[in-house]
């Protein structure tokens, strides 16, 4: 390393001192509901593997299939050296997963959300994004050299006076349809129906959503019945679809634009067949029959949410026990002289002629009380 790069070794220990340097954990394994790391079996909360496909062997097969049949690699740009075969299916697969004209494969979702806003909108433009928006979609706003403005989230009353104050010759709105740090979905037919006020264009990443909300399974847009509102919808391959790379999927015009003016599109090696091909029958499940994609895309998740509801019911009676010990522990310690007896049922704190019981019926109350409050919540 040359002497220009040393600056790198003081910001990687600034960055350790705050806790913020990242490190790479190799697992011991494929991806799945359980796996192995630094020699231990750990439940995998974190992945984006929502529906438990990447290890499908159906999806293995299929990628197997599809590189021994179309190669390894596409071997350059679509538009260089012409389309494999297993590009365009995929997309006429995808275009009607999602019930649009058309579809355009991309390498990732990073590489949709900093090519589409920059072939929309330019200087003379302006973009309206989510202040929670995907690191990529802020990105390409600033790729995109528009005016950008970041509203505050779901805030649709800023987001109309926004819009309406704006003066620019076009207006692009954007994102996120679940917002992948936070979990809670956009109001998107409150948005959709702001931009057809506005005359706004728009575009949602349905990233976290294609594949596991909407009765096929399409998306979050389709759940909330504003699919034919959405100018472009950007989905991708490698969550709940189990495979790698992204898609946008809009009407024919669109498609044909972003093939010209999309530059992560245009100068970028194209999505090798495997991925394509362990795509294939994911998007033939979901798009073939609405009652089968309904199931497919909603078992995964529905186990998910119970187990989930299940631990989170367990960690509330834990908590609620802890917390009634804690604060007999705490009384206790503020007051030394205390005697604690063990009675059958309680715990008694007495101090001359004031008595503290805490029955350990009431932590059982306490836990009830809680377990019926998170389950009205997740209900609502």
């Amino acid at each position: 390393m040359t002497a220009a790069l040393s600056w790198i070794d003081r910001e990687l220990a600034a960055l350790e001192a705050k806790g913020l340097r990242r490190t790479l954990e190799p697992l011991g394994g494929a991806q799945g509901a359980v796996v192995e790391l630094g020699g231990r079996k750990l439940v995998n909360l974190c992945s984006n593997d929502y529906l438990g496909l990447a290890a499908d062997p159906r999806l293995v097969a299929a990628a197997v299939a599809a590189a021994e049949r179309e190669g390894a690699g596409a071997g350059a740009a679509r538009l260089v050296a012409g389309d494999l075969p297993v590009h365009g299916l995929l997309e006429r697969r995808l275009a009607a997963f999602k019930r649009t004209e058309a579809a355009l494969l991309f390498s990732s979702g990073y590489h949709a959300n900093i090519g589409v806003p920059a072939a929309l909108v330019d200087r003379e433009d302006a973009i309206f994004a989510d202040r929670l928006d995907h690191a990529s979609i802020i990105d390409g706003c600033r790729l995109s050299l528009a005016k950008t403005w970041r509203y505050p989230h779901c805030d649709m009353g800023a987001l109309d006076r926004l819009l309406q104050e704006t003066r620019a010759r076009r207006k692009l709105v954007v994102t996120d349809a679940v917002f992948g740090m936070d979990g809670d979905a956009a109001p998107l037919a409150h948005i959709a129906e702001l931009c057809q006020r506005h005359g706004a264009m728009l575009y949602v990443d349905e990233a976290h959503a294609t594949g596991v909300l909407g009765p096929s399974g399409a998306g979050w847009a389709e759940a909330q019945g504003v699919s034919g509102r959405v100018d472009v919808l950007m989905g991708t391959l490698g969550k709940a679809l189990g495979s790698f790379g992204a898609f946008v999927a809009g009407s024919a015009r669109v498609a044909d634009w972003l093939t010209s003016r999309a530059r992560s599109f245009i100068f970028t090696t194209a999505l090798p067949p495997s991925a394509c091909g362990a795509a294939l029958p994911r998007s033939r499940w979901t798009g073939s029959s609405p009652r089968c994609a309904r199931c497919c895309a909603s078992s995964g998740s529905a186990d998910y949410i119970r187990g989930m509801g299940s631990l989170g019911r367990m960690l509330l009676v834990a908590g609620a026990v802890l917390l009634v010990a804690g604060v007999a522990l705490v009384v206790a310690e503020r007051f030394p002289g205390l005697r604690i007896g063990r009675l059958p049922g309680d715990v008694h704190l007495q101090r001359g002629p004031v008595s503290f019981y805490f029955p350990l019926a009431t932590s059982l109350i306490v836990s009830i009380l809680l377990s019926l409050a998170f389950w009205l919540f997740w209900r609502r």
